[in-house]
């Protein structure tokens, strides 16, 4: 049989695809596991409030719509998500913590696991306020939108929809709200990512960023803060 040009193009689509499938699979699959312990906790918002005006309002905001671009927007946040990001930056006895922060880690270090499900229980009640199309870039929003829905077939980079949903809601526990995020957070972020500095799932996020160059990075962080935040 001959093959044409048709035909081998067809084929590497076809392998391309499947390898964007299998890693897809098997972040899903490494994200489970790091969330498996996570259960949707009890907290008391009423009680985090309180935590939150105390400490993290000063960086936060008090309702945790962030108005400092290299700090998140947490209102709206999924319980499970802040719980362990929070857990994440406190260190052990004689541990260095699973994400390293020279600002979070004080922050942290006094409150106790009761503290941090009731501040998640406060942060996710708080009606998120997306944080706004702020670059007259079109061709990064244009690149960031095309990236964030249908990834990079040829770098093998999947969709960010894949795991963070096509309107950016995340997908509760184990992915996280992104829509209407600070564009310099989520690049700062991915950047970590990318840099082995932030290693505190499992490298699920190393396997896409790895595949990413800074201005695909630059234009996904842009396009994701440019979206409505879920309501």
């Amino acid at each position: 049989m001959k093959i044409t040009r048709y035909t081998r193009m067809n084929m590497k689509y076809r392998a391309i695809t499947k390898k964007c499938k299998a890693m897809i699979i098997a972040m899903v699959t490494a994200l489970a596991i790091v969330m498996s312990a996570s259960v949707t906790a009890a907290g008391d918002a009423a009680k985090g409030q309180e935590v939150a005006a105390g400490i993290c309002a000063g960086c936060h905001n008090p309702d945790g719509n962030s108005i400092i671009p290299a700090n998140p927007i947490l209102a709206g946040q999924h319980v499970e998500y802040i719980i362990k990001q929070l857990m994440d930056f406190k260190s052990g006895e004689g541990e260095s913590p699973n994400r390293e922060s020279a600002i979070m880690g004080p922050m942290v270090a006094s409150l106790t696991q009761q503290d941090i499900e009731n501040l998640a229980a406060f942060y996710a009640k708080q009606k998120p306020e997306s944080a706004g199309n702020v670059t007259d870039n079109e061709s990064y929003l244009e690149m960031g939108k095309r990236l964030y829905h249908g990834g990079n077939i040829d770098n093998g980079v999947p969709a960010c929809a894949s795991c963070h949903g096509p309107s950016g809601a995340g997908i509760p526990p184990h992915y996280p709200a992104v829509a209407g995020q600070h564009a310099e957070y989520t690049f700062i972020q991915l950047n970590l990512f990318n840099e082995g500095k932030r290693i505190n799932d499992k490298g699920v996020m190393q396997k896409v960023v790895t595949r990413m160059n800074g201005e695909e990075e630059r234009a996904v962080a842009e396009y994701i803060q440019s979206m409505d935040a879920p309501q």
